[in-house]
């Protein structure tokens, strides 16, 4: 199984831009609404990290791409919702999702400003807080400067555990960083433990009744 990912390093080290541009891809779709809910943009994010210290990516580099990704997405989402207004709230595709929408807007009545900042961390009304904030008449500036800061803890907090599981591997576990079998070892646990963890997060979610996004469905009437 090890062998699998032979081609994978290969690749991401011959063409680490096509890897930084997945990273760009994941964040930027995780603030899209609908999109978001259902893209595993953490995950891959985590998942990546785990080639930094192996010298194929640079950690300066992901990060930046991720904040890149993360601030043109709920940036754009803002500024459609700020256009908009109301009215983006109960059109398609959120009309059919009511559900979630009216979660985000009693999140964002809830919290204010801090709504921006706490649904960046909290899936899957982080695809839709954005846009819910700039349609109920949040301020840009109010706006920017609080997810400014949120996007900018949120990219260490997904990229750094990565990278730190895999140095611990290196240290504690004697892994070198450049042989064969050792690479494939730490690649094969990091990427595992990111979907084990998107696993059990999604049964969890579920089994509360919030991991899932549907559509609404239509009633029927009798004649």
């Amino acid at each position: 199984m090890a062998s699998l990912f032979d081609p994978l390093i290969a690749f991401v080290s011959a063409h680490p831009e096509l890897a930084y541009l997945t990273v760009f891809l994941a964040a930027l779709l995780e603030a899209v609404p609908v999109v978001g809910s259902v893209i595993p943009g953490s995950t891959i994010i985590f998942a990546l990290s785990a080639l930094i210290p192996g010298g194929e990516l640079r950690l300066e580099w992901v990060l930046a791409v991720a904040v890149a990704g993360a601030l043109l997405g709920d940036g754009s989402a803002f500024w459609i919702g700020h256009r908009a207004q109301r009215e983006i709230l109960s059109s398609w595709p959120l009309s059919n999702y009511p559900n979630v929408v009216a979660q985000s807007e009693a999140f964002f009545h809830r919290w204010g400003a801090l709504a921006v900042f706490f649904a960046r961390f909290v899936p899957p009304i982080r695809a839709f807080v954005p846009i819910t904030a700039g349609a109920l008449g949040m301020s840009p500036p109010r706006f920017f400067a609080v997810n400014i800061l949120a996007v900018l803890l949120w990219a260490p907090a997904h990229v750094l555990p990565g990278v730190l599981a895999v140095s611990a591997l290196h240290e504690y576990a004697g892994i070198p960083h450049h042989t064969g079998i050792g690479k494939h070892y730490w690649m094969l646990a990091v990427i595992g433990g990111a979907l084990i963890v998107a696993l059990v997060v999604w049964v969890i979610r579920r089994g509360h009744g919030g991991g899932a996004i549907e559509p609404a469905k239509s009633v029927r009437r009798k004649p």
